[in-house]
């Protein structure tokens, strides 16, 4: 199982005899994964306790010169066996996804041939990552069915918005509307902007780089600035008064014309395992946001009737059948 360190550090594993003995290591983590892990899109940026290793520091200062060489050592071993653990989820996620293309079940002898190879006793962890990745970015739910042959398949948790996506450049394109709704999520839940700073943070804290290629994405940051932006589902301004220059993104009109806020907060609120309730401030904005929808889909359709009725009443004085 993992542990969610507070400094936005790795997971770390648990001993062995912490475990759950009334299931397997693997089930465990995957569902510790869907549970209790919280959301970036609420996340704060990680942040390094420099006080701390300062003291830390200070009550080791008895340490001799080859004891300090070992104790570097060994950092710099975890730090590569981190960064190793690292790419092979960031393998997996993109294993998963193409795998999920054909529709075809996905087991764990095929994760461990073709991706995670030697760090096979590392699968609990590395399987709850990886789920953590394809929920949080992508919107896919990692569902094991099949426990006695370890199968698993990936569930669309944006497919009933993808379904109500009427606009054809992301309609049909799973991965570019869950990004765009976590955008959305994100701006939403800081209070209707968020600095680009803390976007282009939330992709990095999800394994998602701006300006490096990514195979489903290309470059994010192009997609968002020349796409996103361009295609007005997301504004983006310089913030007044800010020394050095900020800039912030915020909801387009496109957006505020195809995706309700209610929508977007019962995704958020879906991957926290909560009620859009749990956000009383968004939840009532959002209760306003559809209400001003119903009023104006009303005008409209009270608009259509009259010009129906216009044109029938039009019809009868010429004398002309109306169909």
């Amino acid at each position: 199982m993992l542990l969610k360190p507070e400094n936005g550090a790795l997971p770390i594993p648990q001993a062995e005899g912490e475990k759950d003995g009334g299931r397997d290591g693997e089930t465990q983590a995957l569902t510790a994964s869907q549970k209790e892990v919280p959301s970036p899109l609420l996340q704060e940026s990680p942040m390094e306790d420099l006080g701390a290793r300062r003291e830390e520091g200070a009550a080791d200062s008895t340490i001799t010169p080859k004891g300090a060489r070992t104790l570097a050592a060994k950092a710099l071993a975890r730090r590569r066996a981190y960064r190793r653990l690292d790419r092979t989820v960031a393998e997996l996620v993109q294993f998963l996804l193409v795998k999920d293309k054909k529709k075809s079940p996905i087991t764990r002898s095929e994760m461990v041939k073709y991706v995670i190879g030697d760090l096979k006793d590392l699968f609990p962890e590395i399987i709850a990552r990886a789920a953590e990745h394809l929920r949080y970015v992508f919107g896919f739910e990692l569902k094991q069915f099949g426990r006695k042959h370890h199968t698993y398949i990936l569930i669309n948790k944006l497919k009933a918005l993808e379904e109500e996506e009427e606009e054809e450049d992301l309609g049909g394109d799973g991965p570019r509307l869950g990004l765009l709704i976590m955008i959305l999520g994100l701006i939403y839940m800081k209070g209707n902007s968020a600095r680009e700073t803390q976007v282009w943070e939330m992709l990095r804290r999800l394994g998602v780089r701006p300006s490096k290629y990514h195979f489903l994405f290309g470059y994010p940051k192009r997609l968002i600035m020349e796409d996103f932006v361009q295609q007005r589902y997301l504004n983006y301004r310089q913030v007044p008064h800010t020394d050095p220059p900020e800039c912030e993104f915020s909801w387009g009109p496109r957006s505020n014309l195809e995706i309700s806020k209610m929508k977007v907060l019962g995704f958020v609120a879906k991957l926290h395992k909560k009620e859009p309730q749990h956000w009383p401030v968004q939840y009532r904005e959002a209760l306003a946001d559809e209400a001003d929808r119903a009023r104006a889909k009303a005008r409209a359709e009270a608009s259509m009737r009259a010009r129906a009725r216009a044109r029938a009443r039009a019809s009868d004085r010429a004398g002309i059948c109306p169909w």
